[in-house]
This record gives C-alpha cells, sequence and structure tokens, in this order.
C-alpha cells in the first residue's frame, strides 16, 4: 500500500492530503519520480492529478483515477469553476483586513522555477486575501486565487510586503526558516461527473 493520506475516494477520484515536500506529479528524472500521482497510480493505474500544488504547499489535491474523470476534472479547472482556498501564515500585520492583488506574472527564466510581476508580457493574476487572525506579529490569512498561475500566491503575497513564512524563493532569510512553507490548499469545490457539486475541506496542520 503506498503512503498516502487519502481524505475521500469514490469510483472516479481520490483526494489527496498532500505532505509538504511531495512533489503533485513527476519530475524529469528518476530521481523525482516519487510524487502524489506516481503513489496513486499503485492504486488505481490511469490516475493523473487534476491539477497541481507546489512541492512545498500542502493540503488538498483532487487526482482523477481513470481517463474519462480526467478530462472532466481537468476541463473544470481550466473554465475557472473549481473554488479553491487556501490558508497561510504571511509575515507582519496586512494594513487591510481583506482585499485583492492584481499583479501580472511571468516566469523568471534566470531564476527558474521562481515567476515574477511583468507588466508587459505577465499573463493576469488575481488573488482575494482575508485576514482571519494576528499571530505573533504575523497574520493567518485566508487566500483565493481567481486565476492559476505558478506561484501565484507566494508572488502576490510578497509583493505587497507580507510574504508567506518559510518561502524559500521570495522570503528573506529569517522569514524562511520555518520549518515548512506555511500555505495550505484548505478547501476545493468541484462539480463531479455526475453533477454534483462537491466541497472537500481539510484544516492547516499550522
Amino acid at each position: 500500500m503506498p503512503d498516502l493520506d487519502i481524505h475521500y475516494e469514490d469510483p472516479d477520484i481520490l483526494v489527496i492530503n498532500k505532505p509538504a515536500g511531495l512533489l503533485s506529479v513527476p519530475g524529469r528524472g528518476e530521481e523525482k519520480y516519487d510524487s502524489v500521482q506516481s503513489r496513486c497510480q499503485e492504486i488505481a493505474p490511469e490516475a493523473m492529478a487534476a491539477h497541481r500544488l507546489d512541492m512545498a504547499t500542502g493540503g488538498l489535491l483532487l487526482i482523477a483515477k481513470h481517463k474519462i474523470a480526467e478530462r472532466h476534472y481537468k476541463q473544470e479547472f481550466a473554465a475557472r469553476r473549481v473554488g479553491k482556498r487556501y490558508i497561510a501564515l504571511v509575515h507582519g500585520i496586512l494594513a487591510q483586513t481583506n482585499g485583492d492583488i492584481h499583479y501580472p506574472l511571468i516566469t523568471d527564466w534566470e531564476r527558474r522555477p521562481r515567476q515574477k510581476i511583468d507588466y508587459v508580457h505577465g499573463k493576469s493574476a488575481h488573488t482575494s486575501y482575508q485576514v482571519l487572525a494576528e499571530e505573533n506579529g504575523n497574520s493567518r490569512v485566508a487566500l483565493t486565487p481567481h486565476t492559476g498561475r505558478s506561484h501565484q500566491l507566494r508572488v502576490h503575497l510578497a509583493a505587497i510586503g507580507h510574504p508567506i513564512l518559510g518561502d524559500e524563493f521570495y522570503a528573506d532569510e529569517h522569514l524562511s526558516s520555518a520549518p515548512r512553507l506555511m500555505l495550505h490548499a484548505e478547501t476545493l469545490t468541484a462539480t463531479n461527473l455526475h453533477g454534483i457539486r462537491q466541497t472537500f475541506h481539510l484544516a492547516a496542520p499550522f
């Protein structure tokens, strides 16, 4: 039995509690084969991730168990019909308790896999945030990405001066010393193959 924390399973999907530090899908090379997707394929040989979380991010990851489910859920994600909410611990106290961040993003090719803000060539990116609590001079925030750009939440929070704690790419060294990236995929809401809207929820472990 593969080492997986299965949050939910039905004939079409697996919803996995992905641990921080494990890839969503295999990378290039044998040493990067181990991932949520490859482990799920030990249960369902056709299993494919319908979306991805950064390696450093933990939380809910939806895996399709067969091709029809894969096509359906990938279309749902691509059309932005899937609701997503993340919880993060960020540096400092935000001036406003809620707001929206709009910064276009592009790959920082010289420093991959980092992303950067680029007003000329970047793709539009939109994140909503809500402060939930203040903790020891930092803030616990709920984040809703309305677009799905790579590293979007991490770049956006850093850009407004409140990087996510434990972020090795976008936080200063003294802030990146947290035990992990303090970012967790808490809630997923998606329509299944039968037209039923399902919500999956998993509280942050930090």
